[in-house]
């Protein structure tokens, strides 16, 4: 329907004979029925409400929200004016839109940002932002469903230095599950300061959210393109999470000689066996377990000694007494564990939950920083 909502809405340019929402005219006749030799006296608008009332009545799905809001608002007005047409001029104007609709063999989009819209994955997203920047183009339509679809990273650092109540806004407008995980990314101060801001949105206008949205659309729209999708703490905490336990000790300590702050930040990032008991809900367990190989479950658990018994006896007590008994038995009979084997099971048991927590089935317990 674009060629026909082009129609619409440009058939006010010179030498048109069609609807043009922009035109300005006398307002519909007052009768309640135009009749046929009235066709002629039919301003612009009232063809134009004509067509869409039809199309309408036939079950088309017709995108007016493209149009310009003033035109939007002159049909809206005009339909509301107008009351009965008979057949014969309702056949008149249909006939005059078609002819028109004929003789338009291409219709493109109005404006640079209907362009870009066209074009869609067809240019690069650093291209389309640099053209809407040189362009000075306002991001249009609903600057929420942009910015619901971007990646939380992309988000994190606006909840990071916005203030708290456009953090607040930005939350309640995410799907719940989204808005979790990045609560859960936040400190415990920053975190509780956003959702007691939540408690105070309650008489915020609809007015002021599509001004935020639009704002933060706009800013995020403007971040220039990275060759990573995660930032640097994220990189190097993934790469130690999987590392041997002397290694990962190792860069930590040379990391908080050469930068305290990097260091902290990726002791944060990182999630191995021994952060279970602080950073897993005890329900959870069942759903970790299930993932896992028995095997593997069993060297893991033989071979968590000295600091990381806690892990071992917090899996086994969010167990079932019955399936905790079998599993300690198993241990028993499995002896003394390798500390390779012990590491990679180990690591096996880490990998089920980072996969669980990305598919968004357990969220990861933040850890409280004040």
């Amino acid at each position: 329907m674009s060629t026909e909502l082009a129609t619409l809405a440009d058939m006010g340019s010179a030498g048109a004979g069609l609807p043009a929402l922009s035109e300005t005219a006398n307002p519909a006749p007052a009768a309640a029925e135009l009749p046929a030799a009235a066709t002629v006296s039919l301003n612009k608008r009232q063809k134009a409400a004509i067509i869409v009332r039809l199309l309408l009545a036939e079950n088309i799905e017709l995108d007016l929200a493209s149009l310009p809001e003033d035109l939007q608002e002159s049909l809206t007005v005009e339909m509301a004016s107008m009351r009965f047409v008979d057949r014969a001029t309702l056949r008149a104007v249909i006939e005059e839109f078609v002819r028109e609709i004929e003789d338009i063999g291409l219709a493109f989009p109005a404006g640079l940002e209907g362009a870009l819209e066209l074009l869609g994955g067809s240019i690069s997203a650093a291209t389309a932002a640099r053209i809407r920047r040189q362009g000075g183009v306002r991001v249009t339509g609903d600057p929420w469903e942009t910015i619901s679809g971007l990646d939380p990273a992309r988000l994190l650092p606006v909840l990071e230095q916005e203030s708290t109540e456009v953090c607040a806004v930005l939350l309640s407008k995410l799907k719940v599950s989204k808005a979790a995980e990045l609560l859960g990314k936040l400190p415990g101060k920053r975190a509780r300061q956003i959702t007691y801001a939540m408690s105070l949105t309650g008489a915020i206008s609809p007015e002021v959210v599509e001004r935020i949205g639009r704002s933060l659309a706009e800013q995020l729209d403007a971040q220039p393109a990275t060759a990573f999708s995660e930032g640097p703490v994220e990189r190097v905490g993934a790469i130690l999470n999987f590392s041997p336990a002397s290694t990962r000790e190792e860069v930590l300590e040379g990391l908080e000689q050469d930068d305290a702050t990097f260091a902290r930040e990726v002791r944060k990032a990182i999630f191995t066996f021994a952060n279970i008991p602080k950073r897993i809900d005890p329900r959870d367990i069942p759903r970790i377990t299930r993932n896992l190989d028995q095997a593997q479950l069993i060297t893991a658990l033989a071979a968590a000694t000295g600091p990381l018994r806690e892990s071992a006896e917090f899996i086994l007590s969010a167990m079932s007494r019955r399936m905790a008994d079998q599993l300690r038995e198993e241990m028993e009979n499995l002896g003394t564990v390798k500390a390779s084997d012990g590491e990679a099971a180990m690591n096996a048991v880490v990998n089920a939950i980072r996969e669980l927590e990305a598919a968004g089935e357990i969220l990861l317990i933040a850890e409280d920083e004040e």
